[in-house]
């Protein structure tokens, strides 16, 4: 087993996330790719394939634990919102296959990008979309809608309030939460709970805001 398999396999045993062979695999794969096209593609400023486990994988997984239920995955489809190259959903997508992904991007050459991890990865679950969010329909809405670094908390309830089942959650993943975020949430949102999140390897805070709208 290489060193990336043995830092992934390291890291998901300390943040107690239990995760199959295969899988693991294809998120090592991921890695590569990530790593082949990101020179074509500029898809992440991380060039080093040890920290794109730790940064991308490891921080994407640290919130597996919120879309299973005692270990079963809940039901519903998620929307990466802003995915750039396919973080967190990608890593997301291939640990829970009984769940259908849309990662929206606005940029084509992240799409593309994607469309080719879907098709390598032979990822049944996941769809990718080019579209400003603002500007993207659906008939069914989302159950779980998620997003990193993609906007402030603000900008991201109300670009994607369209697109959120009314019974739906938003998943947002913050650094550091701020004060001025949190006070500037708009009319008819409420916060249902912030989770601070350990990844093994990183010294920095990470946290999960879970949102819902007002009832």
């Amino acid at each position: 087993m290489g060193s990336l398999e043995q830092l992934l396999a390291a890291g998901l045993a300390q943040q107690s996330l239990s995760i199959g062979d295969e899988q693991q695999q294809k998120l090592i794969q991921f890695v590569h790719l990530l790593h082949k096209w990101n020179k074509v593609y500029n898809l992440t400023s991380i060039r080093d394939k040890t920290e794109i486990v730790t940064l991308h994988l490891l921080d994407s997984l640290s919130i597996l634990p919120f879309f299973t239920e005692e270990g079963t995955p809940l039901a519903g489809k998620v929307l990466d919102v802003g995915t750039g190259g396919g973080i967190p959903g990608i890593p997301l997508a291939i640990c829970l296959p009984d769940i259908d992904f849309v990662l929206l991007d606005a940029r084509g050459k992240k799409i593309r990008f994607i469309q080719t991890v879907i098709a390598q990865l032979e990822l049944k679950n996941v769809k990718a979309v080019q579209s400003r969010v603002e500007d993207y329909e659906v008939t069914d809405q989302f159950e779980r809608i998620i997003s990193r670094a993609f906007a402030s908390l603000e900008d991201m309830l109300n670009y994607c309030r369209h697109l959120c089942h009314p019974q739906g959650q938003f998943l947002a993943m913050k650094g550091q939460i701020l004060k001025e975020e949190i006070a500037q949430l708009p009319e008819g949102f409420k916060i249902d709970g912030i989770n601070e999140l350990k990844i093994s390897g990183l010294n920095a805070q990470r946290h999960l805001v879970q949102i819902t709208f007002q009832s």
